[in-house]
């Protein structure tokens, strides 16, 4: 039998839109927590929209909303407020991405929150933190990947490309995720709910610690170099004989003479002071390139790629996203699960969550509905259906029954 999901029993409420604050909490339910999220009346989240490619919905909606909860509720109607206020005292996590100070707004602060729920954990994410020059400011992930300098680096040297993923945005559901889940067990251990905040903004200058430290004490930032590694060589894509493209890596010296001897055919090159060390083969890329890219030239795919195995070089093909849906990494270890849709939809293909925990199956239950569990969370409150009709005609909850993705 499988052990229980480690964050049974725990109830988190999220005033959350787009994408930060629901990987986060979807994270959280993934490992059995209830996850209730507060959607506005009239269409909910509005990453439901983005797009309709998975069976009528969003991409982006049914992979972070998952297993959750949905109750549509104005926030900014008295009502919709009071409402907000009873889910609060039953919650144990509050998670909020707001725009720039709507949370104090409605008494939504940590401060105010943990004031009235000393036990209550809270987690507000922004784009550049509460204090400072710039919390009045929105962040949309790429506004994110231009201010901490990461367009700089990344595309070719003639222009500077985004990051095809949300990295921001991710990287700030990842911190909200880990900061909750350290102040959860702060309370457990000490009594104490700490506030968790995440911005956008720091969650990334994280990640490009590596960069700005290159580019303080080295004088120069790594430049753009497209899919070759900047700091490293060689480290890159080269195409075969045959139109077969292969990225290689070699990190170290072995690598790099095994490199020489097996692929190469040339022992002698290991010793050649231009490559001899890796700031040496960063600054000679150019030649160094040259030679690979003619051996590889000189080869099929297959046999190229023989002869990085024959040399323990690391490689990949350059796949793409439909060849990584059908990598064997995935396909051949069970890695994907059917999670049902809204509104009668087929179900889908979703990935298990990276981190396993032995004996534990995460939770992968349906994306919900906008307003689906509406009058299933008022009546835990106890709220009887003549409330909720007062609620409604008070335009506090918005229309009656799910209102669906689209709506």
């Amino acid at each position: 039998m499988p052990h229980p999901l480690p964050l049974t029993g725990i109830t988190v409420l999220s005033l959350e839109q787009a994408v930060a604050a629901p990987f986060a909490t979807r994270q959280l339910a993934d490992l059995g927590a209830r996850v209730i999220k507060v959607e506005r009346p009239g269409g909910g989240d509005f990453a439901r929209r983005y797009d309709t490619t998975v069976h009528g919905h969003a991409s982006y909606f049914v992979w972070l909303n998952r297993s959750k909860e949905s109750i549509t509720l104005d926030v900014k109607s008295a009502a919709g407020r009071e409402v907000l206020g009873e889910l609060v005292a039953g919650a144990d996590v509050f998670v909020q991405n707001l725009a720039p100070g709507a949370a104090a707004r409605i008494g939504l602060s940590a401060e105010e929150l943990q004031a009235r729920h000393p036990a209550l954990v809270t987690c507000a994410i922004s784009g550049y933190g509460t204090s400072g020059p710039w919390a009045h400011r929105k962040a949309y992930d790429l506004l994110v990947q231009c201010q901490t300098g990461l367009l700089s680096l990344t595309g070719t040297p003639e222009e500077a490309v985004r990051v095809g993923i949300s990295v921001a945005d991710i990287a700030a559901g990842m911190y909200a995720y880990s900061g909750i889940l350290s102040a959860l067990y702060t309370r457990a251990t000490t009594g104490r709910a700490p506030a968790v905040e995440v911005s956008l903004f720091d969650a990334l200058a994280e990640w490009m610690s590596q960069p700005a430290y290159y580019t303080r004490y080295g004088g120069t930032q790594p430049p753009r170099v497209g899919a070759r590694h900047a700091t490293v060589a060689p480290y890159g894509v080269f195409t075969a004989r045959d139109g077969t493209e292969v990225l290689f890596s070699v990190q170290n010296e072995p690598e790099w003479r095994a490199l020489c001897r097996v692929f190469l055919g040339r022992p002698e090159l290991a010793g050649d002071p231009r490559f001899a060390t890796g700031p040496a083969r960063v600054a000679h890329r150019e030649a160094l390139d040259g030679i690979v890219a003619a051996r590889f030239a000189a080869l099929d795919g297959e046999e190229a790629v023989a002869l990085l195995d024959a040399g323990n070089i690391a490689h990949a093909g350059v796949n793409s996203v439909a060849d990584f849906l059908e990598h064997p990494a995935l396909t051949e270890r069970g890695r994907w699960r059917e999670v049902g849709l809204p509104d009668g939809a087929p179900p889908m293909r979703a990935l298990v969550p990276p981190a396993g925990l032995s004996g534990v199956r995460p939770r992968m239950d349906p994306v919900p509905a906008a307003g689906e569990h509406t009058e299933k969370i008022l009546a835990e409150l106890g709220r009887g259906p003549d409330d909720v009709a007062r609620l409604r005609a008070r335009g506090a909850l918005g229309a009656p029954g799910p209102e669906g993705a689209g709506a």
